[in-house]
């Protein structure tokens, strides 16, 4: 398996059905290094198929696929891994599901004691937003740099930033210590 690190663009689907002509756009112009399926759908059928056509893509591109909150759904479709937020199951179950090799990341809003206990069950990386004010989801707790900064001092781990970050602002999370920015509408709303 290639080494593929945690950088760059953390792309996040926009949570409709699935355009995967604009998909691949994307991932292409920007360079993206990880895609996270995120469909907030009850139809497990329409995630069944949308998350394989996505893991067809992200092995042609070569890069790292996570299924955001459904650790059965990356199991069955062999994605590289899973991202829970604080009620999408445990980091042990993860594991136990997904192998060691399963990359595991959680979210960790504005906290760095849970990047911390995250840290030692063995998670991969931690997601820390919202940064800035984001419009997909408007009442997520707000994230200081200054937070970024202190636990990037502290943990191991890659450090995943989120929340609001646009082209214009993701070097102010790059500085503060984050390794990688994700990102939905700015990279999905408008045209490319």
């Amino acid at each position: 398996m290639f080494n593929k690190k945690i950088s760059n663009i953390y792309a996040i689907t926009p949570n409709t059905l699935l355009n995967l002509a604009l998909i691949k756009r994307v991932i292409t112009k920007h360079r993206i290094s990880i895609l996270q399926y995120r469909h907030k759908t009850f139809d497990n059928n329409i995630k069944l198929k949308e998350a394989r056509a996505l893991r067809l893509l992200c092995l042609e591109h070569n890069i790292l696929f996570i299924i955001n909150d459904d650790i059965n759904l990356a199991e069955k479709i062999h994605a590289d891994g899973v991202h829970l937020g604080k009620d999408d199951g445990s980091i042990q179950q993860a594991r136990q599901q997904l192998g060691d090799a399963a990359i595991i990341g959680i979210s960790c809003y504005d906290n760095i004691d849970l990047a911390l206990q995250a840290q030692n069950q063995s998670a991969n990386y931690v997601a820390f937003g919202a940064l800035f004010d984001s419009s997909t989801k408007p009442n997520a707790p707000h994230c200081p740099l200054s937070l970024i900064t202190k636990a990037r001092q502290i943990l191991r781990i890659p450090i995943v930033g989120i929340g609001g970050i646009d082209f214009h602002n993701q070097q102010q999370a790059l500085d503060a210590g984050c390794d990688a920015v994700a990102m939905v509408n700015a990279l999905f709303k408008k045209n490319h």
